[in-house]
């Protein structure tokens, strides 16, 4: 369930955008115009930060790999375990397994 303070018309419209897009390079092209680049970058580490904590990692492999701060990757970690789920959604859709799946052959 999403956030009743995020949902208004306005981010309605900004999630129907997103969704009208149809490939990577549409993608592209409206975060180019939409974010600055700082802002773009900003969104992937905490993807990859959620992606690799998923996977097990430790915080200093996260560090070295994703330049995230501790801090960052701390509030990633609690948005994976007490978060709305849209690292959880992605991250399944994206066939990214959890640590303990992974050790139990992909089994939940």
């Amino acid at each position: 369930m999403s956030n009743p303070k995020l949902k208004d018309d306005l981010n309605d419209h900004l999630c129907e955008a997103v969704l009208s897009l149809e490939n990577i390079e549409e993608c592209y092209q409206f975060f180019e115009d939409i974010c600055t680049v700082s802002e773009i970058k900003s969104m992937a580490q905490r993807l990859e930060v959620a992606a690799m904590l998923r996977k097990g990692h430790i915080y200093e492999e996260i560090v070295e790999r994703t330049g995230a701060s501790t801090a960052t990757i701390s509030r990633v970690k609690r948005c994976l375990n007490y978060g709305a789920d849209g690292y959880n959604i992605v991250l399944d859709r994206l066939g990214v397994q959890k640590d303990s799946e992974a050790k139990n052959g992909g089994r939940k």
